[in-house]
């Protein structure tokens, strides 16, 4: 019987997070009926917290898991990677790291959105989960969010509303009753109305690259992947800093307002000020 072997990263968060799977052909099924009876694939994970350090531990973090179920690396047969929304500088981890293993191993990546690894994440603990909204703290007050529903007939995700981000009080609820997933109910209280308006609140799926390596086995197995040098990341938020002309006549105009125009800089003339500004921000979400 052969094996699809997968292995799954995801550095959108503080955590550096990897899933080793390894699944029999007989789990390749069409049906709900047979789905239901197939041998649950076999996984090995490290999730460990690691701030802004997650590049240094990835690689040893694979490498453990593949000797822990005494598989090789040629082994795999696709690396999927949590592609966002997420940490700038985390998704660009994942994203190289899945690129250059997929290089070296000839195979395909499978980007997995993260807000649809917390969806993924929640139906894992209640199979009843059959409508998510997901939702995760972006930082800087606004919120990446999602809708999904599951099909218990083709056994996958249906996007109803695609990633997007915006303020916490402005998320398109969905239809029916639905679970809210991720941080963001925790991250804003009273501010995020969708809490109010869950069926039920799920704190704990946010993303993690055990939902995300059991998202990818179907995409894997449906053809859904991509060539490495097509490996990207989705940031959704597309600018995180003024620039230092934004910046400056920002300024200008609020000494004007004040009456106080008086020439003078705010550190931001040499691109250190606006530097600060971007380290500062470089994690957001």
């Amino acid at each position: 019987m052969t094996q699809t072997v997968l292995l799954a990263l995801d550095t959108s968060t503080e955590f550096c997070s990897v899933a080793l799977l390894s699944a029999d052909s007989a789990d390749q099924a069409s049906s709900a009926d047979a789905r239901a009876s197939a041998p649950a694939p076999r996984v090995w994970t490290r999730h460990e917290a690691t701030g802004a350090v997650s590049s240094t531990r990835l690689l040893p973090a694979i490498r453990e898991l593949f000797d822990e179920a005494g598989l090789a690396l040629a082994d795999c047969d696709a690396i999927a990677f949590g592609s966002g929304p997420g940490s700038f500088t985390g998704l660009r981890t994942a994203t190289g790291v899945a690129q250059g293993l997929a290089f070296g191993l000839d195979c395909p990546v499978v980007p997995i959105g993260t807000l649809l690894a917390c969806a993924e994440s929640a139906r894992l603990r209640d199979p009843s989960a059959a409508r998510v909204l997901a939702a995760l703290d972006a930082r800087m007050d606004e919120v990446y969010w999602a809708d999904f529903a599951w099909d218990e007939r083709t056994g996958e995700w249906r996007t109803v509303h695609a990633a997007s981000l915006g303020s916490p009080d402005a998320l398109a609820l969905p239809d029916q009753p639905f679970t809210l997933a991720g941080n963001a109910a925790a991250a804003f209280g009273e501010r995020l109305k969708a809490a109010a308006s869950a069926q039920a609140v799920d704190h704990e799926a946010v993303p993690h690259a055990l939902p995300v390596a059991f998202a990818a086995l179907r995409a894997f197995r449906a053809g859904r992947t991509l060539p490495a040098d097509q490996a990207a990341p989705e940031y959704i938020r597309d600018k995180v800093a003024q620039t230092t002309e934004e910046r400056m006549a920002a300024k200008a105009a609020q000494q004007a307002s004040a009456g106080r125009v008086d020439g003078s800089a705010d550190g931001s003339a040499d691109g250190s000020g606006e530097a600060a500004h971007a380290a500062r921000n470089e994690g957001t979400r």
